[in-house]
């Protein structure tokens, strides 16, 4: 997710690294206050000694250790839509791709990519608002697994206890891992964080800003993955009515 924004401010907005630094900085005093946050700023401030930036001498080609993938086999095996967790997997499978992706570039073809010419503040700040809600949608869906696999196993798990204990050290700290807390403090017996009328409410205000931007990427040939799939997630849960029984016609 927070690759995607970077990405989208660098080919959309033309952002430079150091205001994206300082973007970043501003973030990471808010709701989105996270270790990820908080490292992606430093990253994007480094420099090697002779001036230059070091993250654009960085290859974009990511590998994956194992705990996305483990998390994705999982989610398929307890028949729980983790979609974000594994799309983002399967993009760091794409980026790997990269002789073949050099040479689809000169091949494919997209939208024609023009000089952003709106309101850059305000397509910023509806970045920073799409990360939010995809993130609390990320949460979400990893407390789903938690709770499947608990009722598949008979498992007692304390969520709010889990949350809390992210919070204390973890790649997935984030400020709002105490709201997580409360939600399960307040109902311990609720089945998505999605319902709780804090993180209801949250994404209620986030999701035109969130629309916008994926919109706008696919509009202009960028890829977002993790905020399309999340954002998609979310639509999804909120239907009472889906095109399942065509599916299941089909059969």
């Amino acid at each position: 997710l927070i690759c995607e924004a970077f990405h989208l401010m660098k080919d959309i907005l033309g952002i430079e690294q150091d205001e994206m630094a300082e973007v970043f900085e501003e973030w990471n005093k808010g709701e989105l206050d996270s270790f990820l946050i908080e490292i992606t700023r430093d990253i994007l401030k480094y420099k090697e000694p002779n001036g230059e930036y070091l993250l654009p001498k960085i290859r974009d080609s990511a590998g994956q250790k194992g705990t996305g993938k483990w998390t994705g086999i999982a989610a398929l095996e307890y028949g729980t839509p983790v979609t974000l967790i594994g799309e983002a997997v399967f993009a760091r499978c794409l980026s790997s791709l990269k002789a073949e992706r050099v040479t689809a570039s000169k091949v494919l073809t997209g939208p024609s990519i023009k000089k952003f010419t709106g309101d850059k503040k305000k397509f910023l700040e509806n970045i920073r608002q799409a990360l939010y809600a995809s993130k609390i949608i990320s949460y979400a869906q990893g407390f789903m697994l938690l709770r499947e696999a608990a009722r598949e196993h008979g498992w007692k798990l304390n969520y709010g206890g889990i949350a809390l204990m992210w919070r204390g050290g973890c790649i997935i700290r984030s400020v709002f891992l105490g709201n997580i807390k409360e939600a399960y403090e307040k109902n311990p017996q609720l089945s998505s964080l999605l319902l709780d009328p804090f993180f209801a409410s949250a994404l209620s205000k986030t999701q035109g800003a969130w629309r916008e931007v994926v919109a706008h990427a696919a509009l202009s040939g960028t890829p977002a993955p993790a905020l399309s799939t999340a954002l998609s997630f979310y639509d999804g849960y909120r239907s009472d009515v889906l095109p399942a029984n065509l599916l299941q016609a089909q059969r």
